[in-house]
This record gives structure tokens, C-alpha cells and sequence, in this order.
């Protein structure tokens, strides 16, 4: 039987895990609503939290579907659905699911037919991801009391380590942005698109700072990545 990845086996594994992380979910709800009806809170506030809570999770909630639907491509729903609603982030589950189709000479503009590569490239996706884990289970204490100490001894450095350790998870990101610069006019399209992104991020920054449109720093990451998404698809069939 030749492979397929939205093979109903996989959607009943990635079922299984899911309902699982769901159980749990409900599990601790339930007893984190008991406790804060023990310290006094009352239903009703723990309603309104919970309607507001729900709502402010539908904006990233939207930039993970656009990533589901952008994986979904090449390695079909269960495998994305599994990660993304896990442990997965968008940030890191589709530079890694690239990086390792390339690896393997897998093309990623259609559904991958090679069970190897997709074993490989869920791997890579799995494995990459439990670094952060691990690194949180053992050493997250000592971590956040030596940021602790750094910040209490001189705040500036503090701000300015965070800001270079933010830049440089950037500056990995930004290397398949450059990659393929000497690909002529072509290569330049991630280029611009990230322009125009980061342009409307500035736009929904200028909003938030100048209007006081609080509300949209939820929406801002959404907004900025479907319109590039849309600015892309004109840009490739002009550059082509």
C-alpha cells in the first residue's frame, strides 16, 4: 500500500495524543476553578475572565491555523495538527519541517510520498522541539536566578542581554530569508515579503501607540502574516 500522510492510522494517532492533552486541560481547569472559588473569587467573575480569556486566544489561534494549512501542504493534517497543538510553535515547526525536506531532497510543494523523509522530518520536528523542554525541567530555575541576579545588579545589562538573545533566534530565522538572494529577482520575493510585513507590524504598532488600540497588539502578529501571505501571491505571479 503506497504511503499516504493524511492516512487514517495517523489521524487516529494524532487523535489519541490530542484527546489526551485535552483530558488534561479540562482536568486542571476544573480543579483551578475549584481553587479560586476556595479563595473567594466569585462565578461570575470566573466566567467573565474565562469569555475573556477565550477571546484574546482566538489571535494567535489564527496565526497556528495559517500555519497548519501551510504544513498541511506537504506533510498532510495529522502530523501538523499533532504538533501544533501540542508542544509545537509556528516559529520552530516550520523552519524545521523545511530544513529537513531539503535535507532529504524532499519537495515541499506537494504531499511528501517518501515514508523515510517523513519519518525524518517528524523526527526533526519532535526531537528539535524537547531541547526547550528539558533545558525548562532542569535548569529553569538556575536560569531565571541568574537573570534574577543580573537584573538586580545592573537592569541595563539585564535588557540588553534579553534584547541580543531575542535578535539572535531572529538572525537564525532571517538566514532562509537571504538564502537565495543570488537566484536573481526571484530570490528577493521572501525578502519583500518580509518587508511588507514587518511594514504592517509597524502599522498596527503605530495604531496601538498613537490610538491606544490595545486590543490590536492580540491581532497584530495575525494581521501581518495573512497580508503578506496576500501580498506574496501577486508579487511570485508578477516576478514569476
Amino acid at each position: 500500500m503506497p504511503f499516504q500522510v493524511n492516512h487514517p492510522i495517523l489521524f487516529g494517532l494524532a487523535a489519541l495524543v490530542i484527546l489526551f492533552v485535552l483530558f488534561q486541560s479540562i482536568f486542571f481547569l476544573r480543579k483551578a476553578w475549584k481553587r479560586a472559588l476556595e479563595l473567594g473569587l466569585s462565578s461570575q467573575k470566573l466566567r467573565e475572565m474565562s469569555l475573556s480569556t477565550a477571546v484574546f486566544t482566538l489571535a494567535p489561534a489564527v496565526a497556528i491555523l495559517i500555519g497548519l494549512i501551510t504544513l498541511s501542504k506537504f506533510l498532510g493534517l495529522p502530523l501538523p495538527w499533532l504538533r501544533l497543538s501540542v508542544l509545537g510553535a509556528l516559529t520552530y515547526e516550520l523552519p524545521a519541517a523545511t530544513a529537513a525536506a531539503e535535507a532529504m531532497h524532499t519537495p515541499i510543494n506537494s504531499a511528501v510520498t517518501d515514508p523515510a523523509a517523513y519519518n525524518a522530518i517528524a523526527w526533526v520536528m519532535t526531537l528539535g522541539i524537547l531541547s526547550g523542554i528539558l533545558l525548562i525541567l532542569f535548569f529553569q530555575k538556575k536560569m531565571a536566578q541568574g537573570m534574577h541576579k543580573m537584573k538586580a545588579k545592573d537592569e541595563r545589562w539585564s535588557a540588553i542581554l534579553m534584547d541580543s538573545l531575542f535578535l539572535g533566534m531572529i538572525s537564525a530565522f532571517l538566514g532562509m530569508i537571504f538564502k537565495d538572494l543570488n537566484h536573481g529577482l526571484a530570490g528577493w520575493i521572501p525578502v519583500f515579503v518580509l518587508l511588507f510585513s514587518a511594514m504592517l507590524m509597524l502599522i498596527c504598532g503605530l495604531f496601538v501607540k498613537l490610538f491606544k488600540w490595545r486590543w490590536l497588539e492580540n491581532y497584530a502578529m495575525p494581521i501581518s502574516m495573512l497580508g503578506a501571505m496576500a501580498f506574496a501571491i501577486p508579487l511570485t505571479a508578477w516576478i514569476g
